[in-house]
């Protein structure tokens, strides 16, 4: 579990012991409701990461958006809604190349606008003679982006890199080196899933 839902968790906990104290029984359920799903929304499961040269999902989700958006390059978009788990992992192996943080609107995060239009952290990784660039782009709740690698620092795929509070999206931008080998509509898992396979020489 990420120990921000603890925090959340025990925050609402304590504002239900005061209910209990000051008011009656009945005012602490929504504040224990609250902090069991925090407890929940803030998992962050083991994921069995696939070998190969393969690009995994870096979020959990729906994939809402494949587009061709530069010559040679496949944008893919996933859709986390509340209910998803969003710790979010890096799709390759290799080295933090840049990290840049644009700020932006909080447009419904399933809306393809909200590539451009929101708030977002852009992340591009490097190595094994490829690169990805990914996003993880704030929506409508969601207006906290957290990722916990720098610039220069080497990350394994699949490796847990960060998380975004509440419903959100990640896009993905795969060069022409890559095969797409998810559909739009399909649900995907962080670091267990394969959005793209390297294409063989």
């Amino acid at each position: 579990m990420v120990k921000d839902g603890l925090y959340y968790a025990l925050a609402l906990s304590a504002l239900a012991a005061c209910a209990w104290y000051f008011l009656s029984p009945p005012w602490i359920a929504p504040e224990l409701l609250l902090a069991a799903f925090c407890l929940y929304f803030f998992r962050d499961p083991d994921r069995v990461i696939p070998d190969g040269p393969v690009a995994v999902s870096p979020a959990d989700g729906k994939v809402v958006s494949i587009q061709s958006d530069q010559p040679g390059l496949t944008r893919v978009s996933v859709f986390l809604n509340i209910f998803d788990v969003h710790v979010n992992r890096s799709p390759i192996g290799g080295e933090i190349a840049s990290v840049k943080y644009q700020t932006g609107k909080f447009l419904v995060a399933s809306r393809e606008a909200a590539t451009a239009q929101n708030e977002q952290n852009v992340v591009t990784v490097q190595g094994d003679g490829t690169r990805i660039v990914f996003s993880q782009i704030a929506g409508l709740i969601a207006r906290r982006i957290v990722f916990r690698k720098k610039v220069a620092d080497r990350v394994e795929k699949g490796e847990r890199v960060g998380l975004i509070k509440f419903g959100s999206r990640m896009d993905v931008i795969f060069g022409p080196e890559w095969n797409i080998a998810v559909n739009i509509g399909d649900r995907v898992q962080a670091g267990a899933s394969v959005l793209a396979r390297r294409k063989q020489d």
